[in-house]
């Protein structure tokens, strides 16, 4: 899940996008249809605002690219009934992948079912269709979230008093969530003293204003837990806020250039997050959707793994942007899962 920067798209922009340099040309030694090129696939998202989900869609494209995929990009809008309709329009215009990027369960089932039964291949990114004939993709939530925890103890010890920040319904937050209910009971010691979040088109400074009740309410709280970073960010707006950055601790998932530049400023109360590179979790998407159409063998889950940041480290190495990270970082950039020989996966 992800981050800051809003796009600017309104009701009136045409439903999809169409990607640039699918040439139709086909990739030599890929097997059909990928041989002849101008294979259309659809990345259907129920969020697009935010650096997360800005550089998923530039790393799946880069990926579309590589592979001469003619990729519609339907932008989301955090609007499931619309995200139903995007599926729709994406089986109308005869893709033969489809690509799903969040959204919420029960209100995708039956619209991808219909892709289904039409031959169309879907994967499914962060949301999970319960469906077998479906690959899941992901950034293998659970592990995110226990690094997290790991550092949360190594930071602060098993004794405290903690913010949780989560919104219940999103596949990676329920996922991180179960390590949460598992850590707790498994330190008794640590207290959840208020819980709270929003998933929204303003969910950093919604999350913010419910961060600043619950703070001042609980002036012991000491750590907050928000695996998502535009929760991260709420917290932090609430506790510079509030003046009471220097005794609070804020542990997250997920990274972009602007958490990075917020974890790393002087006196960042955000001392850690968890997480995947965007960019690659997106070309792995379509990968598994190639791999699909081709009648090449996917596994059900495909897992991205994650990597532990924290501020101490980012500043050592002198990170500044998402750039940085990949190369001073080289785990971040890459990743085998989902691949074969014919697909080419130097992207970035």
């Amino acid at each position: 899940m992800k981050s800051l920067a809003r796009l600017a798209l309104s009701a009136a922009v045409i439903p999809f996008i169409f990607s640039q340099g699918a040439k139709a040309d086909g990739l030599s030694g890929a097997p059909a249809p990928f041989d002849k090129g101008g294979v259309k696939v659809a990345l259907i998202s129920y969020i697009s605002a935010g650096d997360f989900f800005q550089a998923y869609q530039a790393g799946a494209e880069a990926q579309a690219k590589a592979l001469d995929i003619d990729l519609r990009v339907f932008p989301g809008r955090q609007d499931a009934a619309e995200q139903r309709e995007q599926i729709l329009q994406a089986i109308n215009l005869g893709v033969s992948g489809i690509v799903i990027d969040h959204g919420l369960p029960e209100s995708l089932g039956d619209v991808v079912q219909q892709a289904l039964d039409k031959g169309i291949k879907v994967v499914a990114f962060d949301v999970n269709l319960n469906n077998p004939k479906i690959p899941q993709v992901e950034q293998s939530d659970h592990e995110l979230a226990s690094l997290a925890l790991e550092q949360v103890v190594k930071d602060n010890g098993k004794d405290f008093k903690a913010g949780y920040v989560y919104v219940a319904g999103f596949a990676p937050l329920d996922r991180r969530n179960e390590v949460w209910d598992k850590f707790k009971s498994e330190n008794k010691g640590v207290t959840e003293k208020a819980r709270f979040g929003n998933v929204s088109d303003t969910t950093a400074t919604s999350t913010a204003d419910q961060a600043k009740a619950a703070l001042t309410a609980n002036p012991d709280i000491s750590v907050v837990f928000a695996p998502y970073d535009e929760f991260a960010r709420g917290v932090k707006l609430a506790a510079n806020d509030l003046g009471i950055a220097k005794k609070l601790k804020i542990y997250s998932a997920d990274v972009s250039t602007a958490d990075i530049q917020e974890i790393t400023e002087e006196g960042s109360p955000w001392v850690a997050t968890v997480a995947t590179n965007p960019a690659v979790v997106g070309a792995v998407s379509i990968r598994a959707a190639a791999l699909e159409i081709a009648g090449q063998t996917v596994p059900h889950q495909i897992t991205v793994k994650p990597t532990l940041l924290t501020q101490e480290s980012l500043r050592a190495a002198s990170v500044k942007t998402i750039e940085d990270l990949a190369q001073k970082i080289p785990a971040f950039s890459t990743s085998d899962a989902a691949t074969a020989s014919w697909i080419p996966d130097k992207l970035f």
